[in-house]
């Protein structure tokens, strides 16, 4: 197996620390000509999975991940070396990585982080509200829209076109009529994470304090079994085998044996926690743990220049008054100075008389105090 080499990196206080065993550097750059299955060492033998046939490579990055870093090949800020010692961790040791810390602060950008470093592709995004279950994050059946197909009332599902050839997954069994139930299912981003990949996909399961009291329990089986059942498609084996399914990536298919998902590569798991809850502790054993600092002058600057070109240096005032800020106000949300700099970049000077005003709306602290 080759290792990749990693030049020097910078530590909590600036100093020298390299780490030869990190696959992940913190760059949010693309590893350059390494592939991630030749470098990436196997899982523990209690984190092994046999899922399969295994399947083709991921949708690449979309423009959600542009969105939130900026584009590709553009300066970036390395991360504290104990966030990155946590992040490979948890990739090396296929646990999820529960990243905590206060709103705004980027923690789910971490995320995106690792998905185009490593090469890993779309980001799964499963958004936690308190009407989340499970199910909803693993799969969901239009029962409904079944029945009035059945009915003729609905629209006659079409085969992937991808797919339109593969009558062993596509053509109903033989006396069989009806719409095909797999026509009616979606995976959703946890259910799709845990499809049997070569390398593990990136989920991204946001807020999770949001969830729920039950939901981190409930989250237990899946996470550690790396399997689950989609009772509908297991009631119906017995005359639809191999059902073919939507996943939670656009106009994307894939069939299901038997009602049954099992992973190959356990997925990256990324949970964001604003620590407005507490976790069961059966939860959090299963989870590697990382509380995220608010962002460096130095990352700030990055990431503006990540989002604007040719801004480099340009801001540093106004970077340090943000930090100033945020640390007597408890701390604002790094998009508000983003919304700031973009301001300026809109031809609204600093001298202007409304600036004082503007900047005073925009970096109001988060709290919801007047």
């Amino acid at each position: 197996m080759n290792r990749v080499q990693h030049p020097v990196e910078n530590g909590h206080n600036g100093g020298p620390v390299s780490r030869s065993w990190w696959i992940y550097r913190g760059t949010g750059q693309p590893l350059p000509d390494i592939r991630l299955a030749d470098v990436l060492p196997p899982p523990p033998g209690w984190r092994t999975f046999d899922g399969g046939p295994v399947l083709p490579p991921v949708p690449a990055e979309s423009a959600e991940t542009d969105r939130r870093l900026g584009a590709a090949g553009r300066t970036t800020s390395r991360q504290n070396a104990h966030d990155i010692d946590m992040i490979n961790t948890a990739l090396l040791l296929r646990r999820p990585l529960l990243v905590t810390g206060r709103p705004g602060i980027g923690k789910s950008t971490l995320a995106y982080l690792v998905a185009r470093e490593l090469g890993l592709g779309r980001v799964l995004h499963w958004g936690i509200t308190s009407r989340s279950t499970l199910r909803s994050g693993l799969y969901e059946y239009d029962a409904i829209g079944r029945a009035q197909a059945s009915l003729g009332r609905g629209p006659a599902a079409v085969p992937d076109a991808d797919t339109a050839d593969d009558t062993s997954a596509e053509a109903p069994p033989e006396g069989a009529t009806g719409p095909r139930i797999g026509d009616f299912v979606r995976l959703g981003p946890l259910g799709t994470a845990l499809l049997p990949y070569e390398l593990p996909r990136v989920l991204l399961i946001d807020e999770l304090d949001k969830s729920d009291i039950d939901l981190p329990s409930d989250l237990l089986h899946v996470l550690e079994n790396g399997s689950y059942d989609i009772p509908e498609l297991v009631r119906a084996r017995h005359h639809e085998a191999r059902a073919r399914v939507f996943t939670d990536d656009p106009d994307t298919t894939v069939t299901v044996a038997d009602g049954r998902v099992r992973c190959r590569a356990f997925p990256f798991v990324v949970i964001t926690s604003n620590g407005e809850r507490q976790f069961p502790p059966a939860f959090l054993r299963r989870c590697v743990r990382l509380d995220v600092s608010p962002p460096r002058e130095d990352q700030l600057a990055a990431m503006i220049a990540a989002h604007f070109r040719d801004q480099q240096g340009r801001y540093d005032d106004m970077i340090r008054a943000f930090v100033e800020r945020s640390r007597e106000h408890g701390g604002l949300a790094t998009d508000q100075l983003l919304n700031a700099v973009f301001l300026r970049t809109a031809g609204v000077r600093e001298d202007d008389e409304s600036w004082g005003e503007l900047l005073e709306a925009l970096w109001r602290e988060l709290s919801g105090a007047p």
